[in-house]
């Protein structure tokens, strides 16, 4: 019998919620166990699961870096979903232990796939995330290889791993590869982690959006 991967959602987006919900009960081979909108409420509710999937900004001006690291510790695998694409947000929840990053105009097919590749251990690569990596102009940037970088400008322009691969000359598996050691560069950097930038975020009628 095929293995059922359990997902909690932490978000406070109701309309969110029911929508994941819906869509969710449409996927084969995983189950939506618990819903809260807050980490402290998740995490009080009982043993976690396999994946949170993860809003970075919540109303309750929790620490993104913070949640991710409870998340971990407390056992579950964490990928973010979000509507911010801001590359020093993308790339501090990596770096904090997030093990994905997929912006909230995915697809149903999309999301699962990426459920299915963190709950296997490994990590959900998006073009969200290859952008932030190959853009990032941060003094603390780790040093890439011109292959880690070309492997990133491709996927990060929205080509597939395949057509990545095949631009750079290499394999999908090596492609994927070097993403990989991407991810581990900058979580082994351990930069950038949240600081009181984040707490300038407000809550407005029309959501989270930066003062100013």
């Amino acid at each position: 019998m095929a293995r059922v991967i359990t997902v909690a959602v932490v978000d406070d987006d109701r309309m969110l919620l029911d929508g994941l919900r819906a869509w969710l009960d449409n996927a084969t081979g995983i189950r939506l166990t618990a819903t809260a909108d807050t980490v402290d409420g998740l995490i009080a509710a009982g043993p976690l699961c396999d994946v949170v999937l993860l809003d970075l900004v919540l109303r309750d001006a929790s620490l993104p870096a913070e949640n991710i690291r409870r998340l971990r510790e407390a056992g579950s695998r964490v990928l973010v979903i979000s509507a911010v694409a801001d590359r020093r947000r993308i790339i501090a929840a990596v770096a904090a232990g997030a093990d994905g990053y997929l912006t909230k105009d995915h697809d149903l097919p999309t999301l699962v796939n990426a459920v299915e590749e963190v709950a296997g251990g490994g990590t959900a690569h998006s073009a969200e995330l290859a952008f932030a990596w190959a853009y990032d102009d941060a003094p603390a940037r780790p040093s890439l290889s011109p292959k880690e970088l070309e492997v990133l400008l491709g996927y990060a322009s929205g080509l597939t791993l395949k057509a990545t691969a095949r631009r750079a000359g290499v394999s999908p598996h090596t492609a994927k590869y070097y993403l990989d050691r991407v991810k581990d560069k900058y979580q082994q950097a351990g930069r950038p982690t949240y600081t009181k930038i984040d707490l300038a975020l407000r809550v407005r009628e029309d959501g989270w959006a930066p003062d100013g």
